[in-house]
């Protein structure tokens, strides 16, 4: 009997399409009022969708200046907060820095830096399931196209042209909206089937205190001294030693 091919892999058969969210299960933050709705819906769950979009880079060298868009969703709506000039700090803090409720995504290292660099946000309780849904032996993370195909038997579209799109622009057109309430809201539907089929949670680890911002050029550390302290005299009888 011929070894079964493992879906999604080369020689595999075609997968039926994930049908995604849809446009009226999506909601854009654009006033204090439905911040403030959105904060009460994703802190009454136990744990919700999330991923950040970013503008794409083309030249050597250049920064991102993301996140510029952050997706978070509950098992039945996905809110996107763009982040412009104005963005809903206080209520993403809120939201992300949360101990009671797990944020769940793909890939997040990279989303929860940004945040922090940009935002002043330190998320709290993020299981990236790229690490998380490794099975033992496995070394390469998991992504969100696998795991569709594999708990749900289906293909997930992930349009390249679409991800690279200007994410910083102040009206997002609908493909945009839809592709990036998919990422939040599919990783909170893989994680709950993998809950439901006895997935375990792995420890969290607390967050890392921010470091300390100074005005200025700062020279290697070694070289200062307390302030309040005099400088060391030369000890000449062992200025050979190291």
């Amino acid at each position: 009997m011929p070894e079964a091919v493992p879906a999604g892999a080369p020689g595999a058969p075609e997968l039926p399409p994930y049908p995604g969210i849809t446009l009226r299960d999506v909601r854009v933050v654009s006033t204090p009022a439905q911040a403030e709705e959105a904060r009460a819906d994703l802190l009454a769950s136990d744990a919700i969708g999330f991923d950040t979009e970013s503008k794409p880079t083309f030249l050597k060298g250049e920064k991102s200046t993301g996140p510029h868009l952050i997706q978070l969703a509950t098992d039945r709506i996905a809110y996107l907060f763009p982040v412009g000039a104005h963005p809903a700090r206080d209520v993403l803090k809120a939201i992300l820095e949360s101990e009671q409720t797990i944020k769940v995504g793909f890939g997040l290292s990279d989303d929860v830096k940004r945040l922090h660099a940009k935002l002043e946000i330190q998320a709290a309780r993020v299981l990236d399931l790229s690490v998380a849904l490794r099975t033992p032996g496995q070394r390469n993370d998991l992504g969100a196209k696998t795991a569709v195909a594999k708990f749900f038997g289906q293909k997930l579209q992930k349009s390249k042209k679409i991800s690279t799109t200007n994410w910083a622009t102040p009206r997002l057109n609908e493909k945009q909206i839809l592709y990036a309430a998919d990422d939040a809201h599919v990783a909170l539907r893989i994680y709950r089937h993998w809950i439901a089929q006895g997935g375990k949670i792995p420890p969290f680890k607390a967050p890392k205190p921010p470091r300390q911002h100074r005005p200025g050029k700062r020279r290697p550390e070694s070289t200062l001294a307390p302030a309040s302290a005099p400088a060391p005299a030369p000890a000449d009888d062992q200025a050979g030693e190291h």
